[in-house]
């Protein structure tokens, strides 16, 4: 996954998803293995996670 110009790796991928959704690094590591890198999908299903963690 690139991101502003450089390659990522997966440390960079998941503290870049808990920094701008706020759910904890093991859910982020969680929703990469499950959905790969996309981030379009990662962020969406991040933040339906975090709001229902608010919800409970």
């Amino acid at each position: 996954m690139e991101h502003d110009g450089r390659n990522e790796t997966l440390d960079d991928v998941v503290k870049r998803l808990v920094d701008e959704t706020g759910i904890s690094e093991a859910d982020a590591l969680e929703l990469i293995y499950l959905l790969g890198l996309n981030w379009c999908s990662l962020v969406r299903e991040a933040r339906l996670l975090k709001g229902q963690a608010r919800g409970s």
